[in-house]
């Protein structure tokens, strides 16, 4: 068993220290995995697609405790989602609906348990990671923690009626690479992305592409990504998260 965190919080801060305090108590010698801490901030809908694209390369039976949660301490409801014998713990706030969607097979849970002390503002510390960590030592979520969500429809679930595919980009990089909400085998080579007005063609590789000049390619996730050998396409594009991105087909 394998732990994998998945937040919007930064590592600035004690946020991402508090559950990792939480992790080492509840599960001992159990491994936990920084996937990524910089996911976009407050946006469940962008982070969808990108935790989709990663999490294809989770060995089964991982645990994934995901936080991006601009709703904490409201109405939004807690979930375990299985999707592919991998485990998701979060908010219910669209945040695994694209897993959900692409997974072969899934089931979901509503979270019953409540810890003794659980704070407004920190879900992910109070009762994300606890559960998280009782999946991980038990290799099966709590029956007595959880309600089944059996009988709800996918259609009903947030972010329902999110596209397959997102034409925005979802992340930007340190480099200023764009990654967008676009799964690159959906679109042909011959494709040409408008951003923000500047026409950007395909090119397989970062070599193949002129110094300086943008270009996309499909990424080491699967996903459509934006870049410029030796620059940053955000700056020179105008591009961040949020961005849309149009397509246009060429013969």
């Amino acid at each position: 068993m394998v732990i994998f965190l998945f937040t919007d919080f930064g590592h600035d801060g004690p946020y991402v220290g508090q559950m990792h305090a939480v992790l080492a108590q509840q599960a001992r010698n159990m491994p936990v995995i920084d996937l990524m801490h910089d996911a976009p901030a407050h946006d469940p809908r962008a982070s969808a697609y990108l935790l989709a694209a990663l999490a294809a390369d989770f060995p089964e039976r991982s645990v994934c405790c995901a936080v991006v949660d601009p709703g904490v301490g409201t109405a939004r409801l807690p979930v375990v989602v299985e999707a592919d014998r991998r485990w998701f713990v979060g908010p219910g706030n669209g945040l695994f609906e694209l897993v959900q969607r692409r997974a072969r097979t899934c089931r979901d849970w509503r979270i019953r348990w409540r810890p003794e002390k659980l704070s407004q503002s920190f879900h992910g510390r109070d009762l994300f990671a606890p559960v998280a960590a009782r999946i991980a030592s038990a290799g099966i979520p709590p029956a007595d923690w959880l309600d089944s969500a059996a009988g709800e429809k996918p259609g009903d679930r947030p972010g329902a009626t999110w596209p397959d595919d997102l034409a925005e980009v979802i992340y930007a990089d340190r480099f200023g690479n764009l990654m967008t909400g676009l799964r690159s085998e959906k679109i042909g080579a011959a494709t040409v992305l408008r951003v923000n007005g500047h026409a950007v063609r395909h090119a397989r590789i970062f070599g193949a592409a002129p110094v300086g000049e943008p270009f996309w390619y499909g990424n080491s996730s699967g996903l459509v990504e934006i870049a410029a050998p030796g620059a940053s396409a955000a700056d020179m594009l105008g591009g961040a998260t949020g961005s849309v991105i149009g397509l246009e087909s060429q013969g």
